[in-house]
């Protein structure tokens, strides 16, 4: 495909480098040339240093034969203009913007539209992030938490704990130990390395396991894996931005939530919109204001600021004094892998949360969710199937018969209401909706050929 990307901040540079090795033609724009030279010199892309929304900038960018405008640039102005721009002079088939302004957001039928802003998909990363660390809160012990089918089936990783009843023993154990839940563990990372799970794979301690199942097992097959943590109530969020309003604004009525601001305006705003929530001012670096608001019974510490290095020293001091789980938002992903499993448990990265959505719009063949896992270095998908036997590669065909890319498993078929996890001898059907798991990225070009019916496989 032929895309163009407008803004080379950290999410348009994740998802350059993610389409640039699929074999895309990408163009990025952006007015910060050092960053342009930084990603043309790690990625087989074209830059151009300018405007991202002027006619010119898009028209010497390739507009007229593009398939896709992505803009991801900090303004959300500068990416609804540059989707007008592009829809009304250069005719660009498909148009996606992030949008983070909730004003924009909460009037999007009627601001959004073919009659209106141009705009087919819209992205927040604000709402995307609260979703997600939403999940996880719901779901005490999972590193990630993620929904297929509008959440029949979900995805789940936790990190196997010494004593769990399944650790030591054979994946083919849990089917006889759990005769009336059906999952399937779709991959395992052992010390950063990945795992094509067999029925005689052993899961030893600390290894990090994605299993799929129907949303209503999920837990029974956490048991399995983990001691079952406690259901969270106590939630001390530090920073009142976008993302910890939200979170605030879609927890309070089932938890008991406090969120610690510095800015007295921003605090006088907050208690104001939030019901529930016990609104404080001051530093979640403090550790006598820690301390003051029982941080020893805190069941999870949030700490969502813009600034990474606040966010992990305050993490760190909160675990210190006693908080049960920490969560810290980090946007520079070299420190991700540097801090999660540590004194942090969980590492919430904003540009792989958001690439998961724009992803979805740009695989081809009728995929309807994709989710960028392990900060990127694997990938959910959710196709549908189409076609009969003689059309297509995957329909009509046994699972064990499908000839899957190295790497890639089945993990589960939603048909109608129905959740099947994968077994070797399930037929897959038309309209079958299938979950893909991806251990090597670079088959997702092969995987995608096989949900486009009529094409041959190579």
């Amino acid at each position: 495909m032929n895309i163009i990307i407008l803004g080379a901040g950290q999410v348009g540079g994740t998802l350059a480098e993610n389409l640039a090795s699929e074999a895309n033609d990408i163009t990025i724009i952006d007015t910060d040339p050092a960053r342009l030279r930084e990603l043309a010199d790690r990625l087989d892309i074209r830059t151009l240093d300018g405007p991202a929304s002027n006619p010119s900038m898009l028209a010497q960018a390739g507009a007229r034969d593009a398939d896709m405008l992505i803009a991801v640039t900090n303004s959300d102005e500068v990416n609804m203009i540059a989707c007008q721009v592009a829809h009304t002079i250069f005719n660009i088939p498909t148009k996606i913007a992030r949008i983070r302004e909730h004003d924009y957001l909460y009037n999007d039928r009627a601001l959004f539209g073919s009659k209106s802003m141009p705009v087919d998909v819209l992205i927040s990363p604000e709402e995307s992030v609260t979703r997600h660390i939403k999940k996880m809160i719901q779901h005490p012990g999972a590193l990630q938490v993620l929904d297929f089918a509008e959440g029949k089936a979900q995805l789940v990783a936790v990190r196997a704990y010494y004593g769990g009843p399944l650790v030591g023993r054979e994946i083919s154990y849990l089917r006889a130990h759990m005769p009336n839940v059906d999952t399937r563990v779709a991959a395992i990372f052992r010390q950063d390395r990945p795992i094509i799970p067999k029925g005689d794979t052993i899961i030893e301690a600390d290894d990090e396991v994605f299993f799929i199942a129907a949303q209503r097992d999920i837990r029974s097959v956490m048991s399995e894996l983990r001691r079952l943590d406690k259901p969270y109530r106590r939630i001390l969020i530090a920073g009142g931005g976008n993302i910890g309003a939200r979170l605030a604004e879609s927890l309070e009525q089932t938890f008991q939530v406090k969120i610690i601001e510095r800015s007295l305006p921003r605090c006088q705003l907050l208690a104001k919109k939030l019901n529930n929530t016990i609104v404080l001012h001051g530093s979640a670096s403090d550790r006598d204001l820690l301390i003051e608001e029982n941080i020893e019974d805190t069941d999870v510490f949030c700490a969502l600021t813009n600034d990474d290095e606040a966010n992990i020293m305050a993490s760190m001091l909160a675990k210190r004094q006693g908080a049960r789980t920490v969560m810290t938002l980090i946007n520079n992903p070299a420190y991700i892998d540097l801090v999660q499993g540590g004194v942090i448990d969980i590492a919430i990265s904003p540009q792989q949360t958001t690439i998961g959505s724009l992803l979805t719009h740009i695989r081809r063949g009728d995929v309807v969710a994709v989710h960028s896992l392990r900060r990127g270095a694997a990938e959910a998908m959710e196709a549908i199937a189409h076609g009969d036997r003689n059309s297509s590669k995957v329909v009509g065909r046994a699972i064990e018969d499908i000839n899957l890319p190295q790497g890639t498993t089945i993990g589960a078929i939603i048909r109608n209401d129905k959740v099947l996890i994968a077994h070797d001898d399930i037929v897959v059907e038309n309209n079958d909706h299938v979950i893909l798991f991806l251990v090597d990225k670079r088959r997702i070009p092969e995987v995608e050929r096989l949900f486009q019916v009529g094409l041959t496989f190579f």
